[in-house]
Order: structure tokens, then sequence, then C-alpha cells
């Protein structure tokens, strides 16, 4: 709540930020308050593939997804879970989310490419096909967090192999 009150304080007042508590059965109403969205951001670190395929035909201008590092390039989810906790799920944290080719494959079936990755890893930038930027890989544009790597003395793919046995959806 202290972001979107630093949000209403800062951005322009035709601007509008909100904090929901969402799940899929009550998301659709997001597309009534924003019948047209700019940029949609999706960083819930657990169900942010559900919530980007549900809220990815409101056709945002700009989408930002977060990426699990930890997944590697493997193309999965985790299953739905209204009651998502990352850390309830496994003590490492790691266990959320979808992976850059996941996402990159839900976005492309929408009409949307993969234009750009963070810096440090972990967020994936999309664009529409048709836009001047060029599309990347997601097998080449992927990054590990730098940061996630720095706190938890590990690589991604010491990671996965932690993680890799808990409950996965492979995205095809």
């Amino acid at each position: 709540m202290q972001t979107v009150r630093l949000a209403k304080a800062i951005l322009p007042k035709r601007i509008e930020a909100r904090q929901s508590f969402i799940t899929l059965d009550n998301i659709q109403s997001l597309g009534i308050h924003f019948p047209k969205l700019g940029v949609l951001s999706v960083d819930v670190d657990g169900n942010d593939y559900w919530f980007l395929k549900a809220l990815i035909p409101i056709r945002p201008v700009v989408i930002v997804a977060e990426y699990n590092v930890s997944f590697g390039l493997n193309p999965v989810t985790v299953p739905y879970d209204p009651s998502f906790d990352r850390k309830q799920k496994h003590e490492s944290g790691w266990y959320h989310g979808a992976s850059i080719t996941a996402l990159a494959k839900l976005c492309k079936e929408h009409g949307y490419k993969l234009v750009a990755v963070a810096e440090a890893g972990g967020n994936a930038f999309f664009l529409p096909q048709g836009s001047a930027h060029p599309e990347l890989d997601p097998t080449e544009a992927y990054r590990e967090s730098t940061l996630r790597n720095r706190w938890s003395g590990t690589t991604a793919k010491e990671q996965w192999e932690r993680i890799k046995h808990l409950p996965l959806v492979t995205v095809n």
C-alpha cells in the first residue's frame, strides 16, 4: 500500500495507481477499472503467469513481467494457487512465478514480442509485434539475477536443482 500512496503522490493525476488482492476469480474486474492500459507490470512472486494470461487480452501497450531466474530456460510455471505464498511453498523462496521462456511463449501467442531484459535479470519487457524494436530470443536474452545469486551464494542452476522436484506446469 505504501507504493500506491507514493505513486499517487508523485504521478500525474491522470495516471491511476491501485492496489488490489487479486485471484483468477476477481481479476476480470481490473478490466472494468482499466479498459485501456499503457503499462501492465506483473510481479506478484507466485501466480504471475496466470494473472498475465488473464490480463493480456486487455492489450496493454507495454508488458513488464517478472520471470523466475531460478527456473532457467525450462518452459515452466508454478500451478495456480489463489493463496500462493512462495515462502510457504519452499523455504528458499525460489519456487514462484514462471520462466522467461514460458512468459515469452504466452506473450507471443497474444501478439507480443520480447524486446528487453533488465540488466540485473528478473524482469522481461514485451511490446506488440510490429513495433520497431527487434525481437529477442528468450534463450539469448535470459540473465540470472545478480542480486539473488549474491545473497544466496548460489547460481540459478543450483537453485533449480533445489526446486525442480516441486509441482510445475510445462508451457508448450
